[in-house]
Parts: C-alpha cells; structure tokens; sequence
C-alpha cells in the first residue's frame, strides 16, 4: 500500500490530476483480464474488445 500512498502524493505534489483516470482505466482493464483469464466469464469479457 505504500505504492499507492507515494503515487498519491507524487500527483498532489506535482498536479497531474489527469492522470488518474489513465490509471483509473487501466487498473480496470487490469482487473478484466484476471478474472477473465481463467473464468468461464472470460468468452463474454473478451467480446467487449
């Protein structure tokens, strides 16, 4: 969790606010693949693309 305290910081501190929702996205799609990797969700997810 200290990674995600730092980014925190490191985007207040530096003001680059619009680059949460780049990392909102992928954290998203990163979160898609690993359920849809070995779940029978994975035909249905890999449609969306």
């Amino acid at each position: 969790m200290d990674f995600v305290k730092d980014l925190f910081l490191f985007l207040k501190e530096r003001k680059k606010w619009w680059l949460f929702p780049v990392i909102f996205v992928l954290l998203i799609l990163g979160v898609l693949l690993v359920i849809g990797g070995g779940s029978a969700i994975a035909p249905f997810i890999y449609t969306i693309f």
